[in-house]
């Protein structure tokens, strides 16, 4: 059985490269075979997303991949069956990403339950509130070793920072801003300061920096800063080409390396 200890090792390498892109898109069935590839290709973790009906933190680009995965039949009763021979061919860590709403419906402890038995390492839920996570969630996910991944963004406080790192059982969540995905990131001397602060604060928890993240560029920027970085639009824009190949996506990461 994998554990969280061996995940959060991988995790506080350097210059890490995450990609985020949606299950079911650009095909139902299209879901495993990009996680696959994109390990080839030298991605260092994955993050899959879960389509929802109404993703208000999600740019155009990724909405579009949602809607599409929606109508292709994508759910996460489906997810978890595409994704039973996941270990057989994907070693590095993976998350699933997605609103409370879905996995609220779907039952907070069988998705727990279905996470470990095909090996996905943690969850990043956006909306599920930190003191609800705490009060109700936090022994379910503790019982079947699934991480709980939080999110910061620039507002928050240094003492729920610390709050969270105490909490973390792979890594942080940094948002390079409250925008929405897809903005490109400007490393300005705002954000610099921002990203310098979570830095010295000398947390436990490894730091990944999401939202703007489009090339090698804006990947090294962030990654001065924290030990990985996750690009999301940049990469479901590549999967939205025609007849989209596995060259394709190696092309991307070599891009980024």
């Amino acid at each position: 059985m994998r554990t969280l200890d061996h995940t959060r090792k991988t995790l506080q390498g350097e210059r890490l490269l995450s990609i985020y892109y949606t299950a079911g898109y650009p095909t139902l069935e299209s879901t495993l075979d990009i996680a696959a590839t994109l390990e080839k290709s030298g991605a260092d973790f994955l993050e899959i997303g879960i389509p929802y009906s109404d993703p208000v933190a999600d740019g155009p680009v990724i909405q579009e991949s949602s809607q599409k995965a929606l109508q292709n039949g994508m759910s996460l009763k489906v997810l978890f069956e595409q994704l039973k021979p996941l270990r057989e061919q994907v070693q590095i860590p993976v998350f699933l990403m997605g609103y409370f709403n879905t996995i609220l419906q779907y039952g907070v402890e069988k998705f727990c339950a279905d996470c470990q038995a095909v090996g996905v390492d943690g969850a990043i839920i956006p909306d599920l509130p930190l003191y609800e996570y705490e009060e109700m969630y936090q022994p379910i996910f503790e019982k079947y070793g699934i991480s709980n991944v939080f999110l910061v963004t620039p507002q928050t406080s240094d003492e729920r920072i610390r709050k969270i790192d105490a909490l973390s059982t792979s890594f942080i969540y940094l948002l390079s801003s409250n925008a929405t995905t897809g903005k490109q990131l400007q490393v300005e001397d705002r954000s610099e300061a921002y990203f310098a602060r979570i830095k010295n604060m000398g947390l436990s928890s490894p730091i990944v920096i999401g939202f703007g993240i489009s090339n090698r560029e804006t990947h090294q920027k962030a990654t001065n800063y924290a030990n990985g970085a996750i690009v999301g639009t940049a990469f479901v824009r590549v999967l939205g080409k025609e007849n989209v190949a596995a060259t394709d996506i190696s092309e991307f990461i070599a891009s980024f390396k």
